[in-house]
């Protein structure tokens, strides 16, 4: 720590990361490359980062005494999901810096308070209602219209906890399989594309955007990423603008993910907010190959309190995901021109389990 409180490393320093999954690895790897070191904490014994890093921590979030131990042995703690249970932050936050900021994380882990907070800030979202019983959905279908989205406030992710309530529906049933106390409505988009914006922020404020994502969802899980997205340069613009808005409002450190609708209006296209990460991202993936400096070396750097970097991107980049059995087919990716095979060491894939992902450069055609 500096005489400011800011977080200020040196190489041979160690970063903490809470979550052992391929994010949690590829920030790791990303480090080292740096000089930094790792240590993971997670209570999955089969975590993959725990392959490449020298020390790691296999206990569980409420295990008081090992999350102390832990916090000692680190300089700064980050992590690799969102999901991290406030009791584990709070007792992590009361002995090291952990960036971004436990306060972030009460407001993207609730799906109602993250979109009061877009809100707040003159940012367009989907019309949306809190729903806490059968009665109250049914008040909100009636504000809101069919189709909408049900969505529960806390712990989902890849389109689980969530399901669309269509005309004809019985919306009591559909609040019964949730399984919730908590949800949000929100107003189906008939959106043009999907986007998203990869943002990192300094201790000092300083804020780099990576060039716009276009993504492509299949079974609510993303399956292709492609840089830059199919949109006007000002349309980019006002998406940058957006996740650079929102990055300052949280006063956040690290890299950060605005997960956007590009809708049609009388005006022309427009964004609207569907979600916020406060991590690393998987649509920004393709910064590992296809950019100067990569998302994972982006958020070390700026939880490091060191200088972000300028990312310039290489061509026209394309990432797929290896989901469940696609993993099998890697050595034929192997042999693609241009791509860049990333396995996770995952064990047996499993339907929807993300096993690993493939970049592919085509260098930017000249006009």
């Amino acid at each position: 720590m500096t005489a400011s409180g800011k977080v200020k490393l040196k190489p041979g320093d160690t970063i903490g990361i809470l979550g052992g999954g391929q994010l949690g690895r590829m920030l790791a790897m990303a480090a080292a490359r740096l000089g930094l070191r790792c240590q993971v904490f997670s209570p999955d014994p089969d975590s993959p980062a725990f392959d490449v890093v020298l020390n790691a921590t296999c206990a569980e979030y409420a295990d008081v005494e090992a999350l102390e131990l832990f916090a000692n042995d680190v300089d700064v703690i980050t992590y690799e999901f969102e999901n991290v249970p406030a009791a584990t932050a709070m007792v992590l936050a009361a002995r090291r810096p952990v960036l971004p900021a436990q306060k972030i994380l009460e407001t993207t882990q609730d799906r109602l308070i993250e979109k009061d907070f877009v809100k707040r800030l003159g940012i367009g979202t989907a019309d949306y209602a809190d729903v806490s019983s059968v009665e109250t959905l049914h008040a909100a279908i009636a504000r809101i219209g069919l189709p909408a989205v049900i969505k529960t406030r806390r712990f989902g992710y890849d389109g689980k906890g969530q399901a669309i309530i269509r005309e004809g529906d019985d919306p009591a049933q559909v609040w019964e399989d949730l399984g919730t106390k908590s949800a949000i409505l929100e107003a189906f988009v008939p959106f043009e594309r999907e986007i998203s914006v990869i943002a990192a922020r300094s201790s000092d404020g300083e804020v780099e955007c990576y060039d716009v994502t276009e993504n492509e969802h299949r079974d609510h899980i993303l399956k292709i990423s492609r840089a830059p997205a199919a949109i006007s340069d000002a349309l980019a613009a006002d998406a940058r603008a957006v996740a650079e808005k929102i990055a300052n409002a949280l006063d956040y450190v690290g890299v950060l993910a605005v997960e956007l609708f590009v809708v049609a209006g009388n005006g022309g296209p427009h964004v609207l907010v569907n979600e916020i990460a406060p991590r690393v991202h998987n649509s920004g993936h393709w910064t590992l190959d296809g950019a100067s400096i990569s998302q994972f070396e982006q958020h070390i750097r700026a939880i490091a309190g060191w200088p972000l970097g300028k990312p310039v991107r290489h061509g026209e980049v394309t990432m797929t995901n290896l989901i469940g059995d696609d993993i099998l087919d890697y050595e034929q990716w192997l042999t693609v021109p241009g791509a860049t095979v990333h396995l996770y060491g995952k064990g047996a894939p499993r339907p929807g389990r993300k096993m690993g992902h493939v970049t592919e450069v085509a260098p930017a055609s000249k006009k």
